[in-house]
């Protein structure tokens, strides 16, 4: 069943229906637990072995059937960026600090969901009619924001909310034509990818497919599932900035990342990892030898798991391959389902040509 699979350009229904649900989930770093069981349920039946370890990232086994397998590591991490309440005000308002990394100037006037009653509260910054000049020229700081939820008094706002409780955007699916908006395309769009390669795992591989943690906080569950899992290479699907839109004055923006409608994004390199180059050059023959629509990430900033996974044990070979997404760490990002399609035709193909041989060096 699974050797006859191939994965389509195009999504169905089921598809759009999953990436809603693990979108609107809600799992801020350190408390992945909407996203991991919505994964499992998903990935559970489909398991030669699935654990989740002492951090929660959720491990899934599959074994091939061909000869001289390679041990095969696929990475997405469920968490999400979000905010922690650290203090009650007397006024009945919240404070709170950013869990992960976040433009604060993304954040007054949104809806937010707190703790895991979703308790409805909106984000709060002074009103422009309050500035001086000198203010309209300067970021609000997150010190000078609140976060307001109705309630008339200190103790009354003490009833309802904890200190240390996690606050998530509060955004819902939306399907736009070609395109989707929602929160957390970083990684859901990667956790879908790895959910539906697991369901329909090529045989030539051993599959070790890691649904990590606190990646946004510093790739800490990918070092501990690297270590665990002992892979023999690995690949991340993750969800990369799109800096393609017009500069305020209508010229073109010439330094980016990755395009929207240009497929997935194949990492050359980043601020923490260099994509290695023998599964870069085995990346791209794949894609122009199937006729899949891809681009070369921009080499710069940022970083994915393979930044934890690369250094585990002996070392890891290993390179990223995300969907180019606009607006990345706010409450809405935007991407293109083709784009996403893409990435998971392109990595199905890349698996089903992995043999040993792709680890010798010239």
């Amino acid at each position: 069943m699974t050797s006859e699979y191939s994965p389509s350009d195009r999504p169905s229904a089921s598809h759009l229906r999953l990436l809603k649900r693990l979108t609107e989930a809600v799992s801020v770093s350190g408390n992945e637990g909407e996203v991991r069981a919505i994964v499992r349920e998903q990935v559970e039946p489909y398991a030669d072995e699935l654990q989740v370890d002492a951090l929660g990232n959720l491990l899934v086994m599959r074994k091939g059937r061909s000869p001289n397998r390679l041990r095969v590591m696929l990475a997405a991490h469920m968490d999400e960026v979000g905010l922690m309440i650290t203090a009650i005000d007397s006024d009945s308002t919240l404070r709170f600090e950013p869990v992960g990394w976040i433009d604060t100037a993304q954040l007054p006037g949104k809806p937010v969901w707190i703790g895991k009653e979703r308790l409805p509260g909106v984000v709060g910054a002074p009103p422009i009619h309050l500035f001086t000049p000198g203010d309209l020229t300067r970021r609000v700081e997150i010190t000078e924001m609140r976060i307001e939820i109705g309630a008339q008094s200190k103790e009354e706002a003490q009833r309802k909310v904890k200190l240390g409780e996690q606050v998530a955007f509060a955004s819902k699916f939306t399907h736009l034509g070609s395109t989707i908006r929602a929160k957390a395309l970083d990684d859901r769009l990667g956790v879908a990818t790895l959910i539906e390669i697991v369901q329909h795992m090529p045989p030539e591989i051993d599959l070790l497919a890691a649904f990590t943690v606190q990646e946004e906080v510093g790739l800490r569950g990918a070092q501990v599932a690297a270590y665990r899992m002992e892979p023999d290479l690995a690949i991340v699907v993750d969800c990369t900035p799109a800096r393609d839109l017009p500069t305020w004055d209508g010229e073109e923006n010439m330094q980016y990342n990755t395009r929207l409608g240009e497929g997935p994004a194949i990492y050359v390199a980043d601020r923490m990892t260099i994509g290695d180059p023998r599964l870069l050059r085995l990346l791209i023959q794949t894609a122009e030898q199937e006729g899949i629509p891809h681009q070369l990430r921009q080499p710069g900033g940022g970083g994915t798991d393979a930044g934890a996974i690369h250094l585990s044990r002996s070392g890891v070979p290993s390179i990223s391959l995300s969907v180019p997404a606009r607006y990345a760490h706010s409450p809405a990002g935007f991407a293109s389902i083709a784009d996403w399609r893409a990435t998971v035709c392109l990595l199905y193909a890349t698996l089903r040509r992995l043999k040993p041989s792709i680890l010798k060096r010239p």
